[in-house]
């Protein structure tokens, strides 16, 4: 008959040691249980430097307070013949409220996107109720609408600071930039930032599959709505080689823009 096999012992002399020990075994498995050992995470003032620099990039691109400026649009793909091209008179306060109106090509001058908070709607001439869109909805070419009505980057994403490529004066931040949540323009947006001067250099935006969607380039600084800014945006799909659009940005000038502004009753005087 076999016997059940028995635990081994320690031998009679370090029984009370072994006993001991096994016991103070046990007691640190139970605290390790309770309290699971700390991840390292990232200093709370790294997500603040990272959001030091967004906020700058923002500010370089467009004024903090109420500004209109103008924005031709030129979009070519491979298989067109001429560049498609639009024009575009945006209102815009502080990146939240913005109108956006439509200025050639002549048969869509009327229409008017209004954006309030990350709530955007499209009014036309011909319709008497506003039709609600989405921002990454296209509007033209490799321009969505996301991208002329609401360019927030501060107030769309939580950025981090993934590293620093280059050195010296051509040195540039690398930030990633993750969406609050579903409704903003891309899920994700890598960001390019000169370290010398915060001037934005190029962007990459991105699906929530984390597809690659297009790039853009931030060129042409020069003086416009009371500082030095990027006049010249080079978007260019990234699934569809050759297609590209490029916005010229012109007469930026401040403009008072109080909460009625952006209200259906006043886009009727704008039409």
């Amino acid at each position: 008959m076999l016997r059940p096999a028995l635990r081994p012992e320690a031998p009679q002399p370090f029984r009370p040691l072994w006993r001991a020990a096994r016991a103070a075994s046990l007691i640190v498995l139970a605290t390790l249980s309770l309290n699971p050992p700390l991840r390292a995470q990232a200093p709370a003032d790294a997500d603040a430097e990272a959001r030091a620099i967004v906020e700058r990039a923002d500010r370089i691109r467009f004024p903090a307070d109420g500004f209109q400026v103008d924005i031709a649009i030129s979009s070519k793909a491979p298989d067109q013949g001429s560049p498609e091209a639009r024009k575009y008179r945006v209102l815009s306060r502080g990146n939240e409220n913005t109108i956006v109106m439509t200025v050639e090509p002549e048969a869509d001058r009327g229409q008017i996107m209004l954006m309030r908070g990350r709530d955007l709607w499209l009014f036309m001439p011909s319709v008497s109720q506003p039709v609600r869109l989405s921002v990454a909805q296209r509007l033209t070419g490799e321009v969505a609408n996301g991208d002329l009505a609401r360019a927030n980057f501060a107030g769309d994403y939580n950025p981090k600071l993934l590293r620093v490529d280059g050195s010296g004066a051509d040195a540039q931040q690398v930030l990633e930039l993750s969406a609050v949540d579903r409704s903003v323009t891309y899920a994700k947006v890598l960001l390019w930032v000169k370290q010398a001067n915060g001037q934005p250099v190029r962007a990459e935006f991105y699906s929530v599959s984390n597809r690659l969607l297009k790039t853009c380039s931030y060129e042409n600084y020069k003086q416009l709505g009371g500082a030095l800014r990027p006049t010249r945006l080079v978007m260019e799909d990234a699934l569809k080689k050759g297609e590209v659009s490029v916005l010229e940005y012109d007469d930026m000038k401040p403009r008072e823009l109080p909460d009625r502004v952006f209200s259906k009753e006043y886009l009727r005087k704008l039409q």
